[in-house]
């Protein structure tokens, strides 16, 4: 029996540099954001397939995959070169055996979408284009899964992450990759749009081995967008932009729920004039965290207003006004 296995074993190719997986490049025309995100039963797909660079574009390799597809791509983005013709030099260029079987996907700084699916990349092995994307995979379990990301991309509003979610969900909902679920990535890139400071990736997101990732990648993704916006949320605040900084503040109340982030919405609605949807979120946060409370028991034993444009300092100005007060503490 043992000879048996190993002959069947011995018969069967190698596959250790196959990165079977679906996956979608994308590309957000109205602020120039470009993502990728992918998923596969793979150990930390988010190693391999994804590569972005904000102003350059973005490449997905896959299937019999060329590692290096993803940062000569994006060299070959940044010396002009469209799309299709990047993949045709990748190709042109590739001296490594196994070339019939590769998958890539490009987008450029144009967002202009090729993508090429190798005759002898394993089955069933497709892709799909729309004006400002391409879903591709291999070993899915058929041609629903690209038609069906691409359904959900188009349906989707908001941002290109929140697209590009909906999009591998849905590929995932339509059967996936057939040999099931390992791994998922996501990586958007905006010029200075990540956190801190000088980071162009605005997403950057990975889960390496999980029986369910696509949950566990939407888990980290509200996370990764709540910081983002939190941040937002002083900035904008500190030129000036008070709506602005309000609609960041209630993105945070979105992703990362959480009864400091209703307090941080309630201050803005109030020093909008929005004196009802401040209460509404502060009886949210109370509801959550009654120890809320010792925020505005603190701001109001303070003996002198503080000059400093502090979270202590806005609460302040919400305690002097008694009859608001009362409706929130009866």
């Amino acid at each position: 029996m043992k000879r048996i296995l190993w002959g069947i074993l011995a018969a069967l190719p190698l596959c250790a540099a196959d990165v079977n997986t679906f996956s979608i490049v994308a590309y957000d025309p109205a602020n120039g954001d470009c993502g990728v995100t992918v998923a596969s039963k793979y150990f930390s797909v988010g190693a391999v397939v994804p590569w972005a660079e904000a102003g350059t574009g973005c490449v997905a390799t896959q299937a019999n995959v060329n590692v290096g597809y993803g940062p000569r791509g994006l060299e070959l983005l940044r010396q002009g070169l469209t799309a299709k013709q990047v993949i045709d030099r990748l190709l042109a260029d590739d001296t490594f055996p196994g070339k019939d079987g590769r998958q890539v996907a490009v987008i450029d700084a144009k967002g202009n979408v090729a993508a090429h699916t190798g005759p002898s990349a394993p089955t069933w092995a497709g892709d799909r284009q729309g004006k400002t994307w391409s879903a591709q995979g291999n070993i899915l379990v058929g041609q629903q899964v690209p038609e069906a990301m691409g359904r959900a991309f188009e349906a989707t509003p908001g941002e290109l992450a929140e697209k590009l979610y909906a999009a591998l969900k849905a590929g995932d909902d339509a059967g996936g990759d057939s040999r099931g679920k390992q791994s998922a990535s996501m990586l958007v890139v905006r010029k200075g749009g990540g956190r801190n400071t000088n980071n162009d990736r605005y997403i950057y997101i990975n889960v390496d081995d999980s029986p369910a990732p696509i949950p566990e990648l939407r888990r980290l993704l509200d996370m990764n967008l709540g910081l983002l916006y939190s941040e937002q949320v002083g900035k904008l605040r500190t030129s000036g932009k008070l709506k602005e900084a309000r609609d960041a503040a209630a993105k945070v109340v979105r992703y990362m729920p959480g009864a400091n982030a209703l307090v941080t919405l309630g201050i803005m609605d109030y020093e909008l004039g929005d004196k009802p949807s401040a209460l509404a979120d502060f009886r949210k946060a109370l509801e959550l965290d009654p120890n809320v409370r010792r925020q505005f028991d603190a701001a109001s034993a303070q003996p002198v207003p503080n000059t400093q444009p502090g979270r202590g300092t806005r609460l302040r100005a919400i305690v002097e006004d008694k009859e608001f007060l009362k409706q929130l503490f009866p």
